[in-house]
Order: C-alpha cells, then sequence, then structure tokens
C-alpha cells in the first residue's frame, strides 16, 4: 500500500471530538490521519453490509421469503410465558 495514491479530505469536526482524536493519538502513538483512516474505513465497511443485508432482505420480500406477521406476535408473546413457542421461519 506504500505505492497507493492519496487524496487529502478536509472535514470540520466539533472541538470536542477532535479533542478527543487528539488524546487517542497520543494514547496509541498513531498519527490523527491514521486513526480516521481506521475509523472511516470501518464506518465504510459497516455502511456497505448495511447495504448488502438491505439489498438481501428486499429480495426476500420480492421472493416471497417472508414471516407472517401474526406468527411473530404469538411467539413474542409467548416468550414471557413458562412455554414459549419456537422462533417462526
Amino acid at each position: 500500500m506504500a505505492n497507493s495514491a492519496t487524496k487529502v479530505l478536509t472535514a470540520h469536526v466539533p472541538l470536542s471530538l477532535a479533542e478527543k482524536l487528539d488524546l487517542m493519538a497520543e494514547r496509541l502513538e498513531r498519527s490523527r490521519g491514521w486513526i480516521m483512516k481506521q475509523a472511516l474505513t470501518a464506518w465504510l465497511d459497516q455502511e456497505e453490509e448495511r447495504e448488502r443485508l438491505t439489498r438481501e432482505a428486499l429480495s426476500d420480500v420480492d421472493n416471497g421469503n417472508v414471516i407472517d406477521h401474526q406468527a411473530v406476535q404469538a411467539w413474542v408473546d409467548s416468550l414471557s410465558t413458562d412455554d414459549p413457542l419456537p422462533a417462526p421461519r
């Protein structure tokens, strides 16, 4: 990755967040940029996974792979009883 092209990004952040970033950088003995790159990478990975799961769920709905609301409600209601129902599938 040493030869990878980079681009400088600028963001205005609240002072309290910048102070936390500086403290973490000092504690980890890393640069602010390194921490911001780690955080941005983790956030993008999380959002890509959320998008993938949303597309998967919408595909299930399109294909009729859904659980009836009443079956889910009956299961939820049974959770507080001595004999809970198995999770609907």
